[in-house]
């Protein structure tokens, strides 16, 4: 383990067990075990809806007292610091010590520490017989307000589930180009836009885009909507994310779905469909191959989403 620079740790329900080891295989190339893997892969924790946070690993030592030596040697000076324990799967170390150990790291660094408001957050950790000792990047919350969208229905997608989509398209680059292709109200955009992603969105619907614009604009949002048939779409994207329609409020059959993945197809090369049918037939017959997939659960409802990534067959 030694040879990664970074530790994700990992917090989900049972309901999302299966998505959150689906958006790891694509952002990381592999998947978490136990709520935390290593990885050389650098991602902003609030990118998903369950890394708790991302662990800069800095140093590491099988010797605690040669990590404390270390961290001396790096002759930390700085003011507003707080020096927090990251517990790992197979750490057997009770609080009592791990606040023992944290005035130790906190003795190692020159300056008054904030446990408010800190400024950075020094961290350390242990796993297999290694201490780590290293900074820690939290999961910023701030997406949850949009549980609180002015325009909504029933059957749209968790706002989890919605960021879910956004991650695994944009494998957590920010600089990826992203479309919205059957956008609903939204809530895949408002993801898209909360972590600063470019994003466009498309609804056959004109109600749909409206509600789309309103939710928008309610949190200061600047993205484009646009009224149209995927066929009439002529720009690039990087990924496209397809939430077919579930025949609950618009009618909905397999030549329909076909010309939606065929028309999602020629926009881009990755696409993120969601469905709440067995749709393998369909995606293969509109030339597109599958990478990836899983199924979840909408809390409270009846049905389920098989969540497939696909990429144009070659």
């Amino acid at each position: 383990m030694h040879n990664h620079r970074y530790i994700y740790s990992f917090t989900y329900d049972i309901h999302n067990s299966e998505l959150c080891k689906l958006e790891s295989r694509q952002v990381f190339d592999k998947e978490e075990k136990n709520n935390f893997l290593f990885s050389n892969i650098k991602v902003d924790p609030s990118i998903s809806p369950f890394i708790r946070c991302r662990f800069d690993i800095h140093s590491h030592s099988s010797d605690y007292s040669s990590l404390l030596d270390e961290i001396k040697q790096k002759n930390i000076h700085i003011d507003g610091f707080k020096a927090e324990y990251l517990v790992l799967d197979g750490d057997k170390t009770k609080y009592p010590e791990r606040l023992s150990k944290l005035k130790d790291v906190g003795f190692c660094i020159e300056g008054d520490p904030d446990y408010v408001n800190p400024t950075i957050i020094y961290s350390i950790c242990y796993f297999e017989n290694t201490w780590y000792f290293g900074v820690l990047t939290k999961h910023d919350s701030d997406w949850l307000k949009h549980q609180n969208k002015p325009c909504s229905f029933s059957s749209a997608i968790n706002i989890d589930i919605a960021k879910t989509l956004v991650s695994i398209a944009s494998k957590g680059n920010s600089k990826k180009r992203l479309l919205d292709a059957g956008c609903g109200v939204g809530t895949v955009m408002l993801e898209a836009c909360i972590s600063g992603i470019d994003i466009e969105g498309c609804d056959i619907h004109w109600k749909a885009c409206k509600a789309t614009r309103e939710n928008l604009a309610h949190f200061n949002y600047t993205a484009n909507v646009y009224r149209s048939d995927l066929k009439d779409i002529n720009t690039s994207y990087d990924a496209a994310i397809v939430d077919l329609p579930y025949n609950l409020f618009s009618h909905s059959d397999d030549n329909n779905t076909l010309h939606i993945l065929e028309s999602a197809s020629k926009l881009a090369d990755k696409l993120v469909i969601v469905s709440t049918l067995d749709i393998k037939a369909l995606i293969k017959q509109s030339g597109l191959s599958i990478s990836d997939h899983c199924t979840v659960e909408k809390k409270g409802k009846k049905f389920t989403r098989n969540i497939w990534v696909c990429q144009k067959a070659q």
